[in-house]
């Protein structure tokens, strides 16, 4: 189809949970998209880890042909399905600048969410026109009048123009198809006529090389022609061009307004970058399309094989999770105690945590992960400032004037009921108040700036087990502050164990370290020898425990008798204990390492 006055570019946006997976499911259903048999639940969440976890994280474009009953005319819809876990809200802008229009999917009976909000404000800052539409509406506890004023008051106009949907049962669908096509602007061709398309997405196929997700805005771009990635002055040929439906179907060429995939038989995922722009290599634009703002990453971590051979399969694999994941960052490092790996950054706890599960799934790794740490500031006795990303490289006290933290803005959206808790956890994570609204009588929401490093361990479900799931949490970076803060160092038998150090506020610091030392003290298994733990800052130590030596009865053969023969054989064994002490070596185990990760929960 080549007129563009009848395709249509739409994202689903909403908070996590809200349906829109679902919602996306009966669309692909009531368009014919699908044929029943192979329907199945959340079509779109093709990732196993997607399918267990109940969540998106990856986001997908598929194409519809559409029919109005009313006006009998066929339309094109093009949809990208978003994921709503604040983590992901890379993806979300990624997809919404190849869109014209928006659905703001709410669930009807928990109303506007913290990711509602982030979301929706990040569509209508593109410029996208947005309708609004209230999911679940079957469920008993659904109060749709009360959550279409909550929706006009984020987003303006009347509760009559909320349209309401059960995407479970089916309910509504076909006035929102029809609110889709009249109520969304076709795409309107920007220049004058020369091939650009904009990459919003790739991924790595292992037959096909790297594929790339394609809005053309201007132009036409068919199979065979010779191609420029603007970008990366890559110059390559289209193998293939082609849309989802959603199986990737190949076409003879795509126009002005539609979305598709691009294969170009590339191998080397370095040579294409998502946000390029694709033009002609003999017509080539004059201008670029604007791309995106590189995510920057918050949460940065070590990733070690436990088998020191599979360095150069994790180095691999990483590089081709790169690609389908322009917000994971990583560099070489190496560590006394885990040998070599590599240190990288991520968005979020549960970006790392899907990170981490799909190396070991798809690439078939073993790996051991450090504490998670985020990047300091430090400003250098010299006059020079350094950014740290690990405990390691923090410089010792007497090189260093101060060390600035990053901070958050942090908006949670809670019932007035948990109003005092919630900002009692707040100011237990050194939070400071920057706004309080009331959005209902039942709801309010609060604003405050607190350091991310607080709530990088454990502070979502502190949030959602204090409020019984009913609270909801966005944030946003918001500068740099100093703080007073220290590097705790665990020492095991007078060794520093470089993966379990830890930069934490200076108030904190002796609780976390004692918490740290206790936990290590029940995890690490008795060896031949006392195997003392330390927590020290610096050359000071403030917690201390000890794994105390397995011990074999040496007097049991002794029947009474002088009690000097006795004490001769106990002295015996303590030489012969320190020898080994010197010598030995300590097993840590695996669970110790995460272990670390858990003791900001208790």
């Amino acid at each position: 189809m080549t007129d563009t006055s009848r395709i249509r570019n739409f994202s689903i946006i909403a908070h996590i949970d809200h349906g829109k997976s679902t919602l996306a499911d009966r669309l692909l259903e009531r368009t014919g998209a699908i044929a029943a048999r192979d329907m199945r639940e959340q079509v779109l969440d093709s990732m196993d880890l997607e399918r267990e976890r109940g969540i998106t994280i990856k986001a997908q474009a598929v194409r519809l042909h559409y029919t109005s009953p009313a006006s009998g005319q066929e339309y094109l819809l093009n949809l990208i399905d978003t994921p709503g876990h604040v983590d992901f809200s890379y993806e979300v802008s990624r997809s919404l600048a190849a869109c014209e229009g928006a659905i703001l999917l709410v669930d009807a009976a928990q109303g506007v969410e913290a990711q509602t909000l982030a979301n929706a404000y990040l569509a209508i800052e593109g410029g996208l026109e947005v309708i609004p539409v209230l999911n679940k509406v079957d469920l008993p506890a659904a109060d749709p009048d009360r959550v279409a004023l909550e929706v006009v008051g984020v987003i303006g106009g009347t509760p009559d123009e909320v349209l309401r949907v059960s995407a479970k049962t089916g309910e509504g669908i076909d006035e929102l198809l029809e609110a889709i096509v009249h109520r969304l602007p076709p795409p309107a061709p920007a220049g004058d006529g020369t091939l650009r398309a904009l990459v919003f997405d790739s991924h790595y196929d292992v037959y096909r090389g790297v594929v790339c997700y394609i809005r053309v805005t201007d132009g036409r771009v068919s199979t065979g022609d010779p191609l420029r990635f603007m970008a990366t002055g890559e110059d390559l040929p289209a193998d293939e061009v082609g849309v989802l439906t959603p199986k990737a179907v190949p076409v003879a060429s795509l126009g002005a307004g539609e979305v598709g995939y691009l294969i170009t038989g590339v191998k080397e995922v370095e040579r294409i970058k998502v946000g390029d722009t694709v033009t002609r290599r003999d017509r080539p634009a004059k201008e670029m399309l604007p791309g995106y703002r590189e995510p920057k990453p918050m949460v940065f971590s070590g990733l070690f094989p436990t088998d020191g051979d599979e360095f150069e399969r994790l180095r691999e694999a990483l590089e081709r999770l790169r690609l389908n994941d322009a917000a994971l960052t990583y560099q070489a490092e190496t560590s006394r105690a885990l040998g070599f790996g590599f240190r990288c950054g991520f968005l979020g706890l549960l970006h790392m945590e899907i990170v981490r599960e799909r190396l070991e799934r798809e690439y078939d790794l073993e790996l051991v992960t450090t504490a998670p740490s985020v990047a300091f500031r430090v400003k250098l006795a010299g006059g020079s400032v350094r950014e740290v990303r690990s405990p390691q490289d923090l410089p010792e006290q007497i090189d260093r004037i101060e060390i600035s933290e990053p901070m958050m803005r942090v908006m949670i959206l809670t019932p007035t009921e948990y109003t005092g808790t919630v900002m009692e956890l707040l100011q237990e994570h050194r939070g400071v108040m920057s706004s309080m609204n009331y959005l209902s009588k039942e709801r309010i929401e609060l604003v405050y700036r607190v350091p991310l490093a607080e709530i990088v361990f454990g502070f979502f479900d502190q949030l959602k087990s204090r409020t019984r799931g009913y609270a909801s949490l966005d944030y946003e970076v918001d500068g740099y502050a100093v703080a007073d803060l220290v590097r705790v160092d665990i020492l095991l038998n007078g060794l520093p164990v470089d993966a379990f150090s830890a930069i934490v506020h200076k108030e904190k610091a002796e609780v976390y370290g004692r918490r740290l030392v206790d936990r290590l003290r029940a995890l690490i298994p008795r060896q031949l020898f006392d195997i003392p733990i330390q927590a020290a800052i610096g050359s000071r130590i403030i917690a201390r425990e000890t794994v105390k030596a397995k011990r074999k009865d040496v007097l049991a053969k002794c029947y009474g008798g002088d009690v000097t023969r006795k004490r001769k054989l106990l002295e015996k064994q303590k030489e012969g204990k320190k020898r080994m002490k010197m010598l030995g070596s300590v097993e840590v185990p695996q669970e110790a390492f995460i272990a670390v990760l858990r003791v900001d929960e208790d």
